[in-house]
């Protein structure tokens, strides 16, 4: 099982500006709806379908994260459009939508990600370490760290979603 490790925060000024003004550059940006099957305190199952907005070709994906923090097991693979219409299908889950920009931060590989139903922006660097990821000195324009926040996460927005569905 892979490890991930990655830390959040709250972007601070408008993502444009920062490709206007050349401090990122974007390497890719992708339009993501996810839905979760299952999910417990620390463990979850999703599904994605993810379209990149350059090629238009869309992936679909299932994921499964074991842990809480900075770092968390995952798992994930491609499956094909017709399981992934078919689980959204059965549960009738409103999914999470956002955009992801993918960027470069000089050296440091960031993604962004343009939530539709909240008001808030991420930004998210990933770590080949813990001990990177506990050294990282973030620019000023990442904002505050959300990291251990639960109410900025994926799957709490997600599950705000489907109670407001009700």
């Amino acid at each position: 099982m892979a490890l991930e490790i990655e830390r959040k925060y709250l972007l601070t000024i408008p993502y444009q500006q920062l490709i206007e003004q050349g401090i990122i550059t974007v390497k890719s940006e992708q339009r993501i709806e996810q839905t979760y099957i299952a999910m417990d305190k620390d463990q979850e199952l999703r599904v994605r379908r993810i379209l990149d907005l350059s090629s238009n070709d869309y992936e679909y994906t299932h994921t499964f994260k074991n842990g809480v923090g900075l770092a968390r097991e995952e798992v994930e693979y491609n499956i094909t459009k017709v399981i992934y219409d078919q689980v959204i299908e059965a549960f009738g889950f409103v999914p999470l939508t956002k955009n992801r920009i993918t960027a470069m931060f000089g050296e440091l590989l960031v993604e962004i990600d343009v939530y539709d139903q909240v008001d808030f922006v991420v930004v998210e660097v990933e770590f080949g370490s813990m001990e990177e990821a506990d050294s990282f000195v973030p620019p000023s324009w990442f904002g505050e760290e959300i990291s251990f926040n639960k109410k900025y996460s994926n799957k709490a927005v997600w599950k705000q979603l489907q109670s407001e569905k009700q």
